[in-house]
């Protein structure tokens, strides 16, 4: 390769001069001086492996299009993937509205631009709300892990307390994002969970909870499938003064009780069940909501629309609630630090909402718990296979343990695809005292043949045969 400095055409800033203007712009004498606080153990040094560029746009977008031509998309097989992200049916209309110019370019439209959007965000805050039988619920923050981790430290910041317990069966993503967040102001401890039931550990709880806990997180469904008993839980923590913070699956709620009916304080969870696809990292919002309380209600970091009547009489506006403990109030004075947010999703939920009504999120939520009732069954008849947890009732996914068939999760799921359809999660490396387990879910998607189909491969395989 010639030593001449390359200029391409997408990025400007390979143009010399330009990043001669913005490094001076910085005071650093060069790259590597401005990339000096980064430790050199995160940093890559040796060169990337690369190809040629590719200067011409055609050829650059067939390079990409081989690369992903590579890839199988859960909508050309059969898909049990779930553990936070599923692929459920999205109505038709939940694309159109959230594909119009409205919206789809209203991403930082402010009010004296874009009544339209506050009045949407509005709607759908009152739709969550109703789902929730919560008083508030905030746009949508970047995604849920972002959401959990928020109601962590809105727990310190309310309580002026540091420990925070974790329940150990979230979703260890989420676990880490939650720690990675709030590390610089919380002390983070976890609780076990039964290895019987996957429900919170209620000794373990009992044990770890005295009067210097802000609050206990817990997810129900959690990562497992598994239906926590809330009321349980709650009783524990709040005759130790703590918070509950809980993490809840919208796309339950329609069978399964709200949060804040047992006692719950701060309720979040991930929108992308309610009419988004799945898109690699798109395609998620996180929520937060709670009781209407003044103190609670100041420690959201993101926005909050209300409603309020106008000088016409018999006329509504509406607008941002207690703008001023946000961050594009107080800047770097904020509660928290407010960035991209994901309000065009909020929107299409809130059309999903709309479209679905109580009846639909009811029959929704039956449907899903008869699907997993019906693989649950079959799978339990299969030689060598049993369902973990198999005492506690199940929302969408369960745990599928294949010890006694003598193959690994790694073995079955390759066999799996080579048969066109996807297997659960591979639990064995993050959740090694489950064994060989995989964590399978269920969505609106898949019909009994779906089913069927899977469990008549997992006999096949298990037996030896080959696709």
């Amino acid at each position: 390769m010639s030593n001449k400095p390359r200029v391409y055409p997408y990025i400007p800033n390979s143009v010399p001069e330009v990043k001669a203007a913005m490094l001076a712009a910085c005071n650093a004498r060069s790259v590597e001086d401005f990339y000096a606080e980064i430790p050199a153990a995160l940093r890559m040094i040796q060169p990337m492996q690369l190809p040629e560029p590719m200067l011409s746009e055609v050829r650059l977008k067939q390079h990409v299009e081989r690369i992903m031509a590579r890839n199988t998309a859960a909508n050309e097989v059969v898909s049990f993937l779930g553990g936070g992200c599923y692929q459920t049916h999205v109505p038709s209309i939940c694309d159109e509205i959230n594909g119009r110019s409205e919206f789809l370019t209203a991403y930082a439209g402010e009010p004296y631009d874009d009544h339209g959007r506050f009045q949407a965000l509005f709607e759908y805050c009152s739709m969550m709300g109703e789902l929730l039988d919560a008083e508030v619920v905030s746009v949508p923050t970047f995604d849920g892990f972002q959401a959990a981790a928020t109601v962590c430290r809105m727990a310190g910041r309310y309580s002026g307390k540091r420990k925070v317990l974790l329940a150990a069966s979230v979703n260890p993503d989420k676990l880490s994002h939650i720690v990675t967040y709030g590390r610089a102001d919380l002390d983070f401890e976890y609780v076990a969970f039964n290895s019987d039931t996957g429900q919170v550990d209620l000794d373990d709880l009992s044990a770890r909870l005295d009067d210097t806990v802000a609050g206990f997180y817990f997810d129900t469904p959690n990562y497992f499938g598994v239906i926590e008993n809330g009321p349980a839980i709650s009783q524990r923590v709040k005759a130790k003064g703590a918070m509950l913070l809980t993490g809840v699956d919208p796309s339950s709620l329609g069978v399964l009780t709200p949060p804040i009916r047992f006692g719950a304080d701060l309720v979040c969870g991930d929108i992308q069940p309610l009419g988004m696809h799945m898109s690699y990292g798109g395609g998620h919002g996180g929520f937060i909501s709670s009781r209407d309380e003044e103190a609670l209600v100041l420690q959201y970091p993101s926005r909050l629309f209300g409603i309020a009547p106008t000088e016409v009489p018999g006329e509504y506006g509406f607008g941002d609630v207690a703008y001023h403990r946000t961050s594009f109030d107080k800047r770097e004075n904020g509660n928290e630090f407010v960035g991209t947010a994901a309000a065009l999703w909020g929107i299409t939920a809130g059309v999903y909402l709309a479209m679905m009504g109580p009846k639909g999120m009811q029959e929704l939520g039956e449907g899903m718990m008869k699907r997993l009732c019906y693989l649950k069954q079959r799978l339990a008849s299969l030689p060598g296979v049993r369902l973990a947890h198999g005492s506690s009732a199940h929302y969408r996914e369960c745990v599928v343990n294949f010890n006694r068939t003598g193959k690994t999760v790694a073995e079955i799921n390759q066999a799996l695809r080579a048969r066109g359809i996807f297997g659960g999660h591979d639990l064995s490396e993050t959740f090694p005292s489950l064994g060989q387990s995989a964590l399978y879910a269920v969505s609106d998607l898949h019909s009994q043949a779906d089913l069927d189909a899977l469990v008549d491969a997992l006999a096949q395989i298990l037996q030896g045969q080959t696709a």
